[in-house]
């Protein structure tokens, strides 16, 4: 990826829902001017969420989701219509497409009750005007419009309309920019281990150094087996280290305390607003015992390397660090556990694939069904007895750890 890309988490996200049949893909494929969807009279094609990542003016970077019909039946239909609901952990907008040949039915009602309560904003589209006829657009059903994917009637008014609902932010959120002034330096710490991807950064890496260059400061980036040399070599005391967590034992040995020092994932985690949540959690690691079961979640699939860090790294230091026969359990990519009662603690990954949203649902959800959810680099930290020092960068967080 480019750093003059747009990353998926960074980009609105649409969740199109509607009962099969009621023309999402048509409509889908009409609002892009794109074939992106398959269209078929055949019930259920759309078989799972499907994601399209684009430019879709006025809005401007977007991902479209394309969920399988809410009215699915038999078993593999009520599978597709739970994954169809865990967009809903990630829509920023929804659009609720309705058939109206047909009007509106309990499907319907349903999701935009589900809609209201997570505060989701969200259009009622009534689809197949053209041969339906304009439809009574009740108050109850929020902001509505009548459409034609086929004739393309009022499609652009509906991009109008979404343009409109893109969520207010009150200041931009910043990954680290917030915290340096031009000319600043920033060392980078960033192994190059079998784990690494060949000829390229991994995309938090490529975030924050764009977010330092935008703020005028410098990026120096290194590995961690030039730490000192480097130290060295400088005129000026760096107002800032950032390292990948994995290393943070050696790293915390050979950066001065008078230097501010923290991580990739913990820089994440507060870019997503779990930061308060996952320092909190890092405890529950001091009282875990044998038996204990802990859930690794991360928000992407890669492929796995005989030392990742999820898998294979963090339990090893966990398991050292309580002494206990502590067992593991890994899930990774869009999915998150549903039922979290057999865990003791997750441990999640910073999330730099997962939008605002969707972390903030996973971190919500864990919260509300009383399943501490830290952070991979908070974890880490805490272990190596540096968490205070790795937040230390972050003057809102002042007095979280009392």
């Amino acid at each position: 990826m480019g750093l003059n890309s747009t990353p998926s988490s960074e980009r609105i996200h649409i969740g199109i829902f509607g009962r099969r049949n009621s023309g999402k893909s048509s409509l889908i494929n009409s609002i892009t001017g794109q074939d992106l969807a398959i269209v078929s009279e055949v019930l259920g094609t759309t078989t799972d969420p499907v994601y399209k990542s684009m430019e879709l003016l006025p809005l401007g970077p977007v991902v479209i989701i394309d969920t399988p019909g809410l009215d699915d039946v038999g078993d593999l239909g009520r599978q597709r219509v739970e994954k169809g609901f865990q967009v809903l952990g990630k829509t920023d907008i929804a659009v609720v497409v309705i058939d109206s040949t047909e009007g509106r039915n309990e499907f319907d009602e349903e999701i935009i009750k589900i809609l209201r309560e997570k505060k989701i904003p969200f259009v009622t589209v009534y689809n197949k005007c053209d041969i339906g006829g304009s439809r009574h657009h009740g108050e109850d059903m929020g902001p509505s419009i009548n459409v034609s994917a086929e004739t393309k009637e009022n499609i652009n008014e509906l991009k109008e309309m979404l343009a409109r609902m893109v969520p207010q932010v009150t200041g931009e959120r910043k990954l680290v920019a917030d915290l340096l002034n031009p000319g600043d330096v920033v060392v980078l710490i960033i192994p190059i281990d079998s784990a690494a991807p060949k000829g390229r950064l991994i995309l938090p890496q490529q975030q924050v150094i764009r977010d330092i260059l935008e703020a005028g400061a410098c990026a120096m980036v290194i590995k961690e087996d030039r730490i000192e040399e480097t130290l060295r070599s400088l005129t000026v005391k760096p107002k800032l280290v950032v390292t990948d967590s994995q290393v943070f034992e050696k790293v915390k040995m050979e950066i001065p305390e008078d230097i501010l020092l923290t991580s990739f994932s913990i820089l994440f985690a507060r870019y997503k607003g779990s930061l308060s949540e996952a320092v909190k959690a890092a405890k529950i690691l001091d009282s875990l015992e044998d038996g204990d079961r802990v859930l690794v979640s991360e928000g992407c699939t890669h492929h796995r390397q005989c030392d990742d860090i999820g898998t294979v790294k963090l339990p090893k230091w966990i398991i050292k660090h309580t002494g206990k026969a502590v067992q593991f359990e890994f899930t990774s990519g869009t999915g998150f556990k549903r039922d979290l009662s057999q865990y003791r603690m997750a441990v999640h990954c910073g999330g730099c694939m997962l939008n605002e949203r969707e972390m903030k649902s996973r971190v919500d959800y864990a919260k509300g069904e009383g399943l501490p959810i830290t952070n991979y680099g908070i974890a880490i930290a805490y272990m190596n007895g540096i968490l205070e020092r790795s937040i230390a960068p972050f003057p809102e967080f002042d007095g979280l750890l009392e």
